[in-house]
């Protein structure tokens, strides 16, 4: 592979990835926002935080790959 060409595509990659894993953050923090203080935290503010973390370590196994 072409180093010149790859690079460019893998930190438009990582970006992405960056971007999707904000956005699950968001959603999660907004769900969360939403439910009173006495009630259990939906389990799916759990699940996007995951999904969130697994794409941030997923962006992050780019940096190396990038080298």
């Amino acid at each position: 592979m072409d180093h010149d060409t790859t690079a460019p595509a893998m930190t438009r990659l990582r970006s992405l990835l960056l971007d999707l894993a904000r956005r699950e953050e968001d959603l999660a923090a907004r769900q969360a926002a939403g439910t009173p203080y006495w009630a259990p935290c939906p389990s799916s503010v759990s699940g996007h935080r995951f999904a969130a973390s697994v794409l941030r370590a997923e962006a992050d196994l780019l940096l190396g790959q990038a080298s």
